[in-house]
C-alpha cells in the first residue's frame, strides 16, 4: 500500500467500472468485492481509513442477541453466517471470546439460557462452541469481580471478537492487491452528470490540494454516517436516508474486571444490552444508543452516557469504577435507515437497506461490522447491473483478508536497516518503534492520529500515554515522510487537541 503509487492513477483518462466513496467497513469491502469480480475499480475516502465509525465499534464480530429478543430471526441468521466467514478469513484479526450472562432468578436462566441455545442453533455449522447453563459458584468462577448477592447463575456463550480498523487497513491492502485503487485523504467533492446521470466523481487530494474528475459507469455511496451529505450531493432536497446515534465506549485496566471471559448484561434501562469485553489486555464497557442532529468525526461522550455506563457496571459488579479508572473514551456513530414513525434507536433495525437515485448513486448503508461482506456483496451486485458490466459472481465468503506472513517480513526488513526499531515504544504495551515505520511505508499512515488511533490502537487504550508518546512517533514518522521539524511540531499539536476529548475529566 503505497498512497503516492495510488495517485497516480487518478492521472490517467481512465473510465472506471466502479468508484466507491468512502473508506470504513463497507466501501473498502465493496472494493475487494468488486476487485475480485475483475471490475477495474476505485476508492477513494476524504480523512484516513476506518476513521469514523468502522475504528469506534464494541469490537466484537456476532449475530446480536438482543436482535434475537427483538425477533429479528433473519438478520441473526444472517450476521451469524457472517461471523463464520470473517473469522474464517482473517484469523489473525479475529478470535473466539466467551460471554456470560448473569442471571437472577430461574425464570431468566431458562429464558436466556434457551435463547442463547436457539442463537447456536441458528450459527449450524458455523457455530463457535455450545451454549452452557452455569450455576452460582460457576458463574463467580467465571466473573470473579460479579456481584453475589441475589446471583443466581450465569449462561456461557460464545461470540467473536476482531480489531476493528486492523481489519479496514488489511481489506484495503488485499483489495489493492486484487487490482483495486484505494486513496485515502482524497475526498469526493461533486459529480458531473450527463444526459441527468451521473458519469464522474470530482474530488480532491487532500494533501496536495490537486484536484481530480474521475469518469465511472457506476458510482457506490459508503460514507455510513455521512451518507446524507453525499446524497444531498447528487440531490440537493433529497431527505435523509440515514438518521444518527452515538455509542460510547470507556475503557479500564483489566485488573477493574479480572478474569478472561466478557459479560454481557441483557437489558440496561434503556432497553439495550451492556459488555464488558476483554480487549488488548484492557476491558472496554458499552455501549450506549443516543439520538443526534449532527454528525462529525469526532462525535463527544455526553455526561449523561458516561455516568449511564459506570452506574450500570457498577450494578453488577464488586469492584467499583470511578472516572478516575477511565483509560479512554471513545464514541462511534451508527448510521440507522431513517425510520418513518418515531421510535427508539435501540429498537431500530440494524439490517442493511440499498437505494438507486434517479442519476444512478447506488447508497448503502445502516448494517454493521460483522455483515460488512454481505452489504458490498449487494452494493457490488447493483453497481454491475447500473454500469452494465459483465455479471460476475461475488467471491468473498472465502477470500483470505491480509497477509501476517508478508507483514512480519516486511517488519524484519525494516529492522535489518535499522535494529533500534525493535524498542518498543513503551514498556506497558507491545507496540515497537517498527510497527510506526511500518504502517507509514506500507499502510498509508500520513500523521500521528493515524499511527496512535488506528495502526496501533493506544489512543484507544491510554489516551493520556498516547499524548505523551506523540512527540516521539512525530520523529520517527517525519524522515520517511520527509518531514521536517516544523512539521512535528505542528502535527503533534493537532494530535494531542484530538487526544484530550478521549481523556475523561476526574
Amino acid at each position: 500500500m503505497n498512497r503516492s503509487e495510488q495517485l497516480q492513477a487518478l492521472e490517467t483518462d481512465t473510465i472506471w467500472d466502479i468508484i466507491i466513496i468512502g473508506g470504513g467497513a463497507t466501501g473498502l469491502g465493496t472494493a475487494l468485492d468488486a476487485s475480485l469480480r475483475g471490475y477495474k475499480t476505485l476508492l477513494i475516502e476524504g480523512h484516513d481509513f476506518a476513521k469514523g465509525t468502522s475504528s469506534r465499534s464494541t469490537k466484537l464480530v456476532h449475530g446480536g442477541v438482543r436482535y434475537l429478543e427483538q425477533g429479528n430471526i433473519k438478520l441473526v441468521r444472517e450476521a451469524l453466517r457472517e461471523r463464520g466467514y470473517l473469522l474464517n478469513n482473517a484469523p489473525h484479526l479475529t478470535s473466539i471470546q466467551t460471554f456470560i450472562v448473569p442471571v437472577f432468578s430461574w425464570w431468566e436462566k431458562m429464558f436466556y439460557g434457551l435463547g442463547l441455545k436457539f442463537y447456536d442453533l441458528l450459527s449450524g455449522k458455523l457455530s463457535l462452541g455450545d451454549t452452557q447453563i452455569l450455576s452460582k459458584k460457576e458463574t463467580l468462577s467465571h466473573l470473579p469481580s460479579i456481584n453475589a448477592e441475589k446471583l443466581a447463575g450465569g449462561i456461557l456463550y460464545y461470540d467473536g471478537q476482531f480489531d476493528d480498523s486492523g481489519l479496514a487497513i488489511e481489506l484495503a491492502a488485499t483489495a489493492i492487491k486484487k487490482g483495486a485503487t484505494v486513496i485515502n485523504y482524497c475526498r469526493a467533492t461533486g459529480f458531473t452528470k450527463t444526459n441527468e446521470k451521473i458519469t464522474a466523481v470530482e474530488c480532491l487530494d487532500v494533501l496536495s490540494e490537486k484536484k481530480y474528475t474521475i469518469k465511472a459507469k457506476a458510482i457506490v455511496n459508503a460514507t455510513g454516517v455521512f451518507t446524507n451529505a453525499v446524497v444531498q450531493m447528487d440531490e440537493p432536497l433529497q431527505d435523509d436516508l440515514v438518521s444518527p446515534s452515538q455509542g460510547i465506549h470507556l475503557v479500564i485496566d483489566a485488573k477493574n474486571f479480572p478474569g478472561i471471559d466478557a459479560m454481557m448484561i441483557p437489558k440496561t434501562d434503556d432497553g439495550r444490552v451492556l459488555f464488558a469485553v476483554p480487549w488488548h489486555d484492557k476491558v472496554v464497557l458499552g455501549t450506549t444508543d443516543t439520538p443526534i442532529d449532527t454528525v462529525s468525526f469526532e462525535p463527544i461522550a455526553l455526561e449523561e452516557e458516561i455516568e449511564f455506563i459506570i452506574k450500570h457496571i457498577n450494578r453488577y459488579c464488586t469492584t467499583l469504577i470511578t472516572r478516575a479508572d477511565i483509560n479512554s473514551v471513545y464514541v462511534g456513530l451508527r448510521p440507522l435507515v431513517k425510520q418513518k414513525t418515531q421510535v427508539s434507536s435501540a429498537l431500530i433495525s440494524r439490517e442493511h437497506h440499498l437505494t438507486v437515485s434517479p442519476a444512478g448513486l447506488i447508497t448503502i448503508t445502516g448494517g454493521k461490522w460483522t455483515t460488512y461482506r454481505k452489504m458490498a456483496a449487494d452494493a457490488v451486485d447493483n453497481a454491475a447491473f447500473i454500469g452494465k458490466l459483465n455479471k460476475e459472481k461475488c467471491s468473498t465468503a472465502h477470500t483470505q483478508i491480509g497477509d501476517e506472513l508478508e507483514k512480519e517480513n516486511r517488519i524484519q526488513e525494516i529492522l535489518k536497516q535499522d535494529a533500534s526499531l525493535a524498542e518498543k515504544i513503551h514498556a506497558k504495551y507491545p507496540f515497537t518503534k517498527a510497527q510506526i515505520v511500518y504502517a507509514v511505508k506500507y499502510e498509508m499512515a500520513i500523521c500521528i492520529e493515524d499511527i496512535l488511533a488506528r495502526r496501533i490502537r493506544l489512543l484507544f487504550l491510554d489516551a493520556r500515554l498516547a499524548i505523551e508518546l506523540a512527540p516521539m512517533v512525530a520523529s520517527i514518522m517525519a524522515p520517511y515522510l520527509e518531514k521536517d521539524k516544523s512539521w512535528e511540531a505542528f502535527d503533534v499539536e493537532k494530535f494531542i487537541k484530538l487526544a484530550n476529548q478521549y481523556v475523561l475529566a476526574h
